[in-house]
């Protein structure tokens, strides 16, 4: 490495000690603290990027009715819950996949295959309440931040060591380059999953849906498997355990609602 490029004595420091966390994160859930490498700014700009890019690549539906129930279920919980409706993008996809999802910055996407497993509109607000449930705490940030140390570990490690003549900024640039790729749309973990659930579940209620209907949802999603295997549950697993702590919160959600 030529030394003219040589990083300083606190910047070999600094980079050794986020390289030092690499391991530590790769063993630890998502949700658990990891620092905070990527800016708001760039989260939100890259859940832009991805959200045109599945616009581009999958058609909108065309079904009037369904749209509209999609979007009255959104506006009833996000209201619930203190957003501003206006605020949010929500859009039904024509695709057959048993799939939703909500990104940072305000988006939510349901896609047409939904309809073959929720009988019902408080069913899917299940399923909206909690994609947005990942959302408001703040899951993709986390991930990403977890999975930003874990990519840049290695590399990290041979700039400070002046194994590879690569500027540390170039490292970041590449990681936070690789959008949808990168951890929006990635599997988020067994905890993040109940936190969204519970989430889901209390939001649901006090828009005025049956929150019954939420663990209801997750048996006939957990049903579907052995037949069509729904690509909802290759992000969002539904074991008996899952559905059994949606009906055990029940008591408590009805009570949040009334209070």
């Amino acid at each position: 490495m030529c030394l003219c490029h040589a990083p300083d004595r606190r910047a070999v420091l600094r980079t050794l000690g986020i390289a030092a966390l690499a391991p530590t994160v790769a063993a630890c859930e998502p949700e658990d603290y990891v620092p905070n490498l990527i800016p708001e700014s760039q989260i939100l700009a890259m859940s832009a990027e991805t959200w045109t890019k599945i616009r581009a690549g999958t058609p909108l539906s065309t079904d009037a009715r369904r749209q509209e129930i999609v979007r009255d279920i959104a506006t009833r919980v996000l209201r619930a819950q203190g957003r501003d409706p206006a605020r949010w993008d929500v859009r039904l996809f024509a695709s057959q996949q048993v799939n939703a999802f909500a990104l940072p910055g305000g988006r939510i996407g349901v896609f047409e295959g939904m309809f073959r497993v929720a009988e019902n509109r408080d069913q899917l607000a299940a399923v909206i309440g909690h994609e947005v449930g990942h959302v408001d705490a703040r899951h993709p940030e986390t991930r990403m931040n977890a999975e930003a140390i874990k990519t840049l570990g290695l590399r990290v490690i041979q700039v400070a060591l002046g194994i590879a003549d690569v500027p540390f900024a170039r490292e970041i640039a590449a990681v936070l380059g690789a959008g949808t790729d990168f951890g929006l749309l990635l599997p988020f973990s067994r905890k993040q999953e109940l936190q969204a659930d519970r989430y889901g579940l209390f939001a649901m209620t006090r828009a005025g849906f049956d929150p019954e209907q939420a663990p209801k949802l997750w048996q006939r999603m957990d049903a579907m498997v052995p037949a069509r295997g729904p690509t909802f549950l290759a992000t969002h697993p539904a074991p008996a355990a899952r559905i059994e702590a949606l009906t055990a919160l029940i008591p408590e959600a009805r009570a949040a609602a009334r209070s």
